[in-house]
């Protein structure tokens, strides 16, 4: 299960950037990069499940990790939801400005992703 874990969770920072920083070199929001994030998230959601079932303990929202990981998730739902608005508006103005909201989220979502993989070595 720690290795699923891990694949899911590297798959979602793989699809996550490839969106994330395709669209800040654009600097326009196209459709492909809203599959992208869409993508990234199923990827990140299914990582985290799969981490749920090999963690040590119950569940604590209080836990740095879990904290920054949930607060993440959010930012990530939140951003693919507001991005695929965008695009079905075709709001031209915000396509071209919307690359600095995705950074970032994508900056916030690097916090628990490297904190995880800190962890997962201190462990090893």
């Amino acid at each position: 299960m720690v290795l699923i874990s891990t694949l899911l969770i590297t798959f979602a920072l793989l699809f996550y950037s490839l969106g994330v920083w395709a669209e800040r070199w654009k600097r326009y929001l196209k459709v492909w990069h809203v599959f992208s994030f869409w993508i990234g998230f199923t990827f990140d959601i299914s990582g985290t499940f799969a981490m749920h079932f090999i963690g040590k303990g119950d569940f604590n929202i209080l836990d740095l990790h879990t904290l920054t990981g949930q607060i993440a998730l959010w930012l990530m739902l939140i951003h693919a939801i507001w991005a695929t608005r965008v695009i079905r508006k075709n709001d031209i103005e915000t396509r071209k400005k919307f690359h600095r909201y995705s950074l970032f989220v994508w900056l916030i979502w690097l916090i628990p992703y490297i904190g995880g993989m800190i962890m997962g070595m201190s462990n090893s």
